[in-house]
Parts: C-alpha cells; structure tokens; sequence
C-alpha cells in the first residue's frame, strides 16, 4: 500500500459497523449521466468474530480504501468478503484486495459469482450466498437477499435482520460526494434532488422490479433502521422516507407537470415551444421548459420521472431530428418512463420529417399521444402560435388536477 494509513480513516457508522470507501470530488460523467457533484464508492467493515469487508470501491481508489481500513486493523485480518454488486465501480479493487487479504470465504449472489468469473477470472474463489439463510459473523447474523435487474443481473442486498442495518448496493443510492456520511447532515433539496436524480437515470428501467421488491421485503416483514447504499450518503434518521420515495417513483403516477424538451436552428421550434407552455399553464399544468443548449440528458430524465407529459419539438435538418434530440430521445427510450401523455412539434424548410420521427419514439415508449403533431414551415405566424397554444391547453387537459383552481 504506497498511501500512509493515517491519510484515510474509517469512518464509525454504527457501533462495529466502519464506512471504509473512497470520495470521487472529480467524476462528472457515469456512463452519460452527468455527475456534477461527484460520488461515493463505499465500503463498510463489520468488526465482529468474522471480520466482514461488504463490497470494495473502484480501482484507482483501492489504496484510499485500504488507508481505512489499516486505520482500524490490518486487512490481513478480513475473513469475510461480501459482493453485492459486479459492477466495476465496486469491484475494480476487488482481484488485487482478494490477492493481498486472502480471505476465508467471497461471498457473491449466483449471477454475481458468474460475473465476477466473467469479470475476473474470480468464479472458483467466489462462495454464493446462501438465501434463506444466515451466515454468523459471530454477535452479528448476515442475511442476503437477490434482486436481480437492480440494476444489473447480480444485484444482491446484504442485511443484518437483528439491528434493522441494510447493504442495499445500489439501491438507494446517489451520485454525491460529501464529507458527512449521513444524509441528514446534507441539505434537503440536495438530498432530495440528487436521490431522484439516481433514480430516473439508473434505476427506473427496473420500476416494476422497484415495486415487487419492495412488496417482497413488506411480506418478509423485514424493517431497516439503517440504509447503508453503495453510493452516497448513509440514511440513518428515518430511513422509510428513501423507500417511500422509491415506491412513488416506481409507481410513476402522472402528476400535472409537463415536460418540454426542444431545440431550435433559428429560434421557430423554441418559440412554439413558449407557445405551448402558455396553453399548459393556462390550462392549470405546470410546464417545465427544457432548452438542449443547456440541458443534459440526465436531468431531462429527473424532470420526467415527476410528470405527467412529455412533449418534445425538433427543427427537421438533414432529413432528421436534431442531433441533440437523437441523443436525448435514444437516452430516454432506454428508461423506460411511464404513463406519460405525448406530442410532438416542430418547424422545417422543405422536408419536415422531425415530428414524425419523434412521435415514433414517443409511440415506442408507449406515449399517449394527445393528437397529431403540429409543423410549421420556417416562422410560426400568430395562427400557428394559437394552435401550439391549442396543445398545450389540449395536454393540460389530459392531467391530473385539469380544472382546478389554480
């Protein structure tokens, strides 16, 4: 280990329960989902009979990971190795950490044992984890639980069913690097932001999933004191409130929020589309215009997962969309949202091909499309700009709470 064990210490998140991971402040980017504030790969060290490391951090972090965890003991002294989770981002650290700690047993889900085979080369070092049963750590108990496509085919959950203290890997967790480990030392509406932000953007293809775990552990009759995620702060006061969180967003009620994503050549598609959040508004919806110059994908994506429609414009250049919508559109049909009312707008010159390409997205992600979509050749004049007015109203119509005082 070339860094000092005294650069890095442990953190003590629960009385033997140690957080022994690493801070990204510099990654801004997580396979296009831009991460302006960073991560967290954590790690935890259970100090029991069985010393337990639960999952490891991403390769260049290794080092920092192991300054922890000598701030505390000496890794040679880890029996235990839990993998929740494959992905490199836990598990680049993992070979070199294996090799060094030599440990009893690594303990993976069945996929996981596959991938970290695949991965790796790790298969016959790798132990799966029993379900249904526990594994003694000595005065602790560890319990594991697959749930697999959460987000990858591996995922696994690791708890301790006596003290309430769940591992969830992934699940609910955020792209935040932060100092404090507990997520009510940070902000609300950061908090609050960037757990949304994770969601819309890792796990809501796996909504459905969401839900049958969550009614799953509910039959189980399992409670969590503690969520300790894999990224992100560790929720320790009220944690029931990341789970109801995920139920509603899982759900993906259609609430009165519409969405407008666009872009514009010459400024005709993003005067229609003011157009159209005017008829929104007027008819009691709440538009969320989102200009591509300075939008990323991502946070499209999180303005979606709380709304109830989706309306996107494009000018037609080269007989297509927009580059910036191709990219968008691509991103969000791989999400999956739900329950969304559609429509389509956009201005051409002589071809005009945008608006039906980008209502068959919307028709592949199973859009309700509200009527046919509006073009306009070169400048809207004002009878267009009353027709997108006429659609936005016409959406506003189709939302919960239409009618309303507002």
């Amino acid at each position: 280990m070339s860094i000092n064990p005294e650069t890095f210490q442990a953190e003590e998140i629960e009385k033997g329960i140690y957080w022994v991971g690493a801070i990204d402040w510099e990654l801004s980017d997580f396979h296009g989902y831009s991460t302006g504030r960073g991560t967290t790969y954590n790690a935890y060290l259970i100090v029991d009979e069985k010393i337990t490391l639960i999952d490891t951090v991403k390769a260049p972090f290794r080092d920092q990971m192991l300054s922890r965890i000598s701030s505390v003991l000496e890794p040679s002294r880890i029996d235990y190795i839990v993998s929740n989770h494959s992905e490199m981002d836990h598990t680049g650290s993992l070979p070199q950490t294996i090799a060094m700690v030599q440990p009893e047993k690594v303990i993976a889900s069945a996929m996981g044992k596959k991938a970290l085979q695949e991965h790796f080369g790790l298969g016959d070092k790798v132990s799966v984890a029993p379900q249904g049963e526990t594994v003694s750590l000595g005065r602790r108990k560890l319990s594991f639980l697959e749930t697999r496509m959460l987000h990858w085919p591996d995922s696994m959950f690791s708890f301790i069913a006596e003290e309430g203290i769940l591992f969830s890997q992934d699940g609910f967790g955020m792209h935040l690097a932060s100092e404090e480990r507990f997520a009510d030392q940070i902000e609300d509406w950061i908090l609050n932001y960037e757990a949304a932000k994770y969601f819309a953007n890792i796990l809501l293809p796996y909504a459905p999933q969401v839900l049958k775990l969550l009614e799953k552990v509910e039959a189980a009759g399992l409670s969590f004191r503690m969520i300790l995620p894999d990224h992100g702060p560790v929720w320790r006061k009220d944690p029931e409130q990341i789970i109801k969180l995920y139920a509603k967003w899982a759900r993906q009620e259609p609430t009165s929020k519409a969405v407008i994503i666009y872009d514009t050549m010459w400024g005709s598609t993003a005067l229609m589309a003011r157009a159209i959040g005017e008829g929104l508004a007027a008819g009691g919806a709440k538009p969320s215009l989102l200009p591509l110059k300075k939008t990323d994908r991502s946070e499209a994506a999180t303005e979606i997962l709380t709304a109830g429609a989706l309306l996107v414009g494009s000018p037609t250049m080269n007989n297509q969309i927009f580059p910036t919508l191709a990219d968008v559109m691509t991103y969000l049909r791989g999400l999956k949202p739900a329950n969304l009312v559609g429509a389509a707008f956009g201005s051409y010159g002589w071809s005009g091909e945008s608006v039906k390409i980008l209502e068959e997205i919307l028709g592949a992600m199973k859009a309700e499309m509200v009527e046919e979509g509006l073009k306009v050749k070169y400048v809207p004049t004002p009878a267009d700009l009353e027709n997108c007015r006429r659609l936005g109203g016409a959406i506003a119509s189709r939302l919960p709470g239409f009618g309303e005082a507002v």
